[in-house]
């Protein structure tokens, strides 16, 4: 069964009110041209910046999630929410919240992996400054194919793509913010190495580049096929990639290919050590 997803690249700023109203804007407009399943770019309601995440953190379910649960049962549309920050019991995390088309929270992925760079002369961020990492795995059912979760950094990690892969998972989904000195060289190749290594359908969902931002994202929303071929993918200006999901196309490559069935099983595996 063939779905139609929307990445929605949207410009961010630092009024948490005008990204929601603008957010809430542009799914609407993505469910009006057809899609089923439309996902929001990581911190889609507050600046990409780590001195802004306890400022802006929140709930789930909370005012966010609210918003976007009634957006979601408006359009009768799954939502993945990006990610915004997530305050629990005193600590922050980078969280996805997931909607149903009746608006029902269906799960929530915080970010398993914080970024830690340091490129001298280019860039240094490092997450772990204001936030906690998530420890659990995250996949959804839908009447089209079960989706597995990660949040930008989680792409660069094989190991939760194999997981989900194992779980059954058809199509995996990394709101992300590559930035200028990361995103031209790598994004692109690990999310083909992503596909084709578990033969799925990956994207990732970037905001729309700010050049006066203190991080500056790299942009190209894209999707990547289980053959490894991008099918869909944009610059860096704010706008929303469409593209048709084919999860039976899956299941084709993965008999011409059966990589998965051949995994030498008695030699090495990926253990998965807490669920």
């Amino acid at each position: 069964m063939t779905f139609k997803v929307a990445l929605v690249q949207m410009a961010v700023t630092a009024v948490k009110s005008e990204n929601l109203e603008h957010a809430v804007t542009l799914i609407n407009k993505a469910a009006t041209n057809g899609a089923q399943l439309i996902i929001l770019p990581e911190c889609f309601n507050s600046p990409y910046d780590t001195t802004c995440f306890p400022k802006y953190a929140e709930s789930i379910p909370g005012p966010t999630s609210d918003i976007l649960a009634q957006t979601a049962n408006d359009n009768n549309v799954y939502i993945i929410g990006g990610s915004i920050p997530e305050i629990d019991n005193g600590e922050v995390y980078n969280t996805c919240p997931v909607f149903s088309p009746s608006g029902k929270l269906l799960t929530k992925h915080r970010k398993m992996h914080l970024v830690d760079i340091n490129v001298p002369g280019k860039i240094r961020f490092r997450e772990a400054d204001s936030l906690s990492p998530g420890c659990d795995f995250t996949t959804f059912d839908t009447p089209y194919c079960k989706v597995g979760i990660g949040v930008c950094y989680d792409l660069r990690f094989p190991e939760l793509a194999h997981i989900y892969g194992e779980m059954g998972c058809k199509f995996l989904v990394y709101p992300g913010a590559f930035n200028m000195t990361t995103g031209p060289s790598h994004m692109e190749p690990l999310l083909r190495a992503r596909a084709v290594d578990n033969e799925v359908y990956v994207a990732l969902v970037s905001g729309a580049r700010n050049e006066t931002a203190s991080y500056v994202a790299w942009g190209h929303s894209t999707v990547v096929s289980p053959w490894g071929d991008v099918l869909a993918t944009t610059e860096h200006l704010e706008t929303i990639v469409y593209c048709d999901i084919d999860p039976d196309f899956v299941d084709k490559v993965r008999t011409h290919l059966p990589i998965l069935s051949q995994k030498r099983t008695d030699m090495y595996s990926t253990v998965v050590k807490r669920k």
